[in-house]
């Protein structure tokens, strides 16, 4: 191996790392929501999309990509409050099938929201100017609003895990995606905490919409790819398992970025294979438990 393919190859190997953070927090979401309340989200993609369209719209609004950043998430969150408390909480209790099927028909819903509000064309994204231009990293030059990437959904899931590990509210949570009923017992209001849990995972879908778009078309469809990335992700790691999502997620993007390299034909195609011989050798995926949140 030649200098320069190593250096293809661990320029290759980052731009893995960097699409992986962006699936990462995608299933960071889904299995958040899962591991709780055990509804499968199939709206997850379309929130996502929601998110990459309200971050551009407000920086547009506001010319500032940091206000896009928190407000964005925010609406998206609020949304998923709103559908958690008047669409998804009638059907607790009445099989997985019930909510699944409403979030897949939540999700064309928003799609066509966002085709009324946006246009069907979609909005342009463009890198926010103080996160432009490329870093030497001793092997090539390397976007920097990729390393970005890299870093906000490090911040991200080390946050998310001292939330659920080190505060009341994470404590609750964790116990809830163990033992509802026990929950219940000792008093706390189970309804509230789906509610918020609900609201949390598709805020983080918002937010990896957001961090997404100056690196993607934004349009209505886009959504509809990535829910498949992310259960993927989401699979590979273990349902409900917020470490295995991290862990998968940077594993399937280093895994379809090389594949890119060396079979572009195939890039698609590898992250599905890469998913059944996870299942095939341990079918509950890296770090899945049977009703834990990891």
């Amino acid at each position: 191996m030649t200098d320069i393919t190593l250096n293809l190859f661990m320029l290759q190997l980052v731009t893995g790392v960097a699409l992986g953070a962006v699936y990462a927090l995608l299933a960071i979401g889904l299995s958040l929501i899962f591991g709780m309340l055990t509804v499968v989200n199939f709206a997850h993609g379309a929130f996502f999309m929601m998110g990459s369209f309200l971050g551009v719209y407000f920086l547009g609004l506001t010319g500032s990509f940091v206000l896009g950043l928190l407000i964005a998430p925010l609406v998206v969150g609020a949304l998923g409050l709103l559908a958690e408390r008047f669409l998804v909480r009638p059907l607790y209790g009445r099989g997985i099938d019930y909510p699944l099927l409403l979030t897949f028909g939540l999700s064309y819903v928003l799609i066509d929201l966002a085709r009324v509000l946006f246009g069907i064309e979609g909005l342009p994204s463009s890198t926010p100017a103080a996160l432009r231009g490329a870093v030497n990293l001793g092997f090539g030059h390397f976007p920097l609003y990729r390393l970005f990437l890299i870093a906000a959904t490090a911040v991200v899931s080390v946050g998310l895990w001292l939330f659920l590990e080190k505060t009341r509210y994470g404590l609750i949570i964790r116990a809830g995606s163990r033992d509802s009923e026990i929950v219940r017992v000792l008093g706390v209001d189970i309804a509230k905490v789906w509610f918020l849990v609900f609201g949390l995972g598709t805020a983080i879908a918002g937010l990896s919409g957001v961090l997404a778009a100056p690196t993607r078309a934004v349009n209505p469809e886009m959504g509809i790819p990535v829910l498949a990335e992310s259960f993927v992700v989401t699979v590979v790691g273990g349902m409900g398992s917020l470490p295995g999502a991290v862990v998968a997620g940077l594993l399937v993007g280093v895994v379809f970025s090389l594949t890119s390299l060396v079979a572009p034909e195939f890039a698609e195609l590898s992250i599905f294979v890469l998913m059944a011989l996870v299942l095939l050798v341990r079918p509950q995926g890296f770090f899945g438990k049977a009703g834990a949140l990891g």
